[in-house]
Order: C-alpha cells, then structure tokens, then sequence
C-alpha cells in the first residue's frame, strides 16, 4: 500500500511535466495570440528624435512630408490612441518621422498638436504601419495596414499595465 501512494505521488509531480513536454514536442499550442499588433524581432532606435523619447512608449508613424488621406488618418488614430489612455495618457508619446520633402501643412500641425515631427529615413520602416517603442528605445510592435483602433487600445492598454517603465 505504500508503494501505492509513492507511486500515486511521483505520478501526480510528474504528470506536469510530461505533458508540457508532449505539448512542446508534438506542438500542441494552437499558435493562436492575445495582442493584436505584430511583435516584431525587438531594433534599438537611437538618434536625436529617439534620446528625448526614452522612458516613454512611443507611437510612430512614418510619411511623406506632404500627407495624403491615409496618412492623415493614421495621425489621427494615434492621437485618439493616446487619449483613450486615459490616466495612463503620458506614459505615451507620439512621434511622425517624414521621410524628407517640403514641410508638413500648418493646419495639419495644428491638428496634430503634442505630436512630435522629425526628419529621419530608415528604408527598414514601412509607411504602411503604426509602430510601438517601447521605453528602453526598441521597436517592438507594429499594427496592420488598415488598423481597428479598438483593438490597438487594448493592445497598448495591456502594455502599460504590464510594464513598470515608462
């Protein structure tokens, strides 16, 4: 009978692991995630617009100078994006890089007040995409092409609640 029960006991510790093995080896996960954006292999971002940003999650966006409607749509959502943040709004910063030409339109500057513009090209960024910096400077997450805003909120939502800088 005791050996019954030490049989019982090391089957009852050790079923865990045997079947977190079994899970890894015949991979059993459904590959399913809970984040909306694409995470993306982490990039450190340095140069002048990204050293006065540090501590702070930034999202960016990257255009032309002369902003079309798209664009324009996506400074928008990124605007509404940090507002949705409530209390949490000035952990989050934002950050258009133009990719050279004449200088933005006043009205849309106006617009997009607090935004902060800067010069910088990087072939590597994609103008389809709304990116997310994380504090340490990394780029780290980008969304679709044609965004859900409700869904980039809860993604940034549980960034900032899960992390302890920034």
């Amino acid at each position: 009978m005791a050996r019954l029960k030490l049989a019982a006991l090391f089957l009852a510790c050790a079923a865990p692991f045997a079947l977190a093995w079994m899970a890894y080896v015949f991979d059993w996960a459904s590959g399913s995630t809970s984040n909306y954006g694409e995470l993306i292999a982490p990039r450190t971002l340095s140069g002048p617009p990204f050293e006065a940003l540090r501590g702070k999650w930034v999202l960016l966006t990257v255009d032309e100078a002369a902003c079309n409607a798209r664009c324009e749509n996506k400074l928008y959502i990124v605007r509404q994006l940090r507002r949705a943040q409530g209390k949490e709004m000035d952990r989050v910063e934002r950050l258009w890089l133009v990719a050279g030409g004449p200088a933005p339109r006043p009205e849309l500057l106006a617009a997009i007040e607090g935004t902060r513009v800067a010069t910088w090209k990087d072939a590597q960024l994609s103008p389809e995409h709304i990116y997310v910096v994380d504090p340490l400077g990394n780029l780290m997450l980008r969304f679709p092409r044609e965004p859900d805003p409700a869904r980039m909120i809860k993604d940034l939502q549980r960034l900032l609640k899960a992390s302890r800088i920034g």
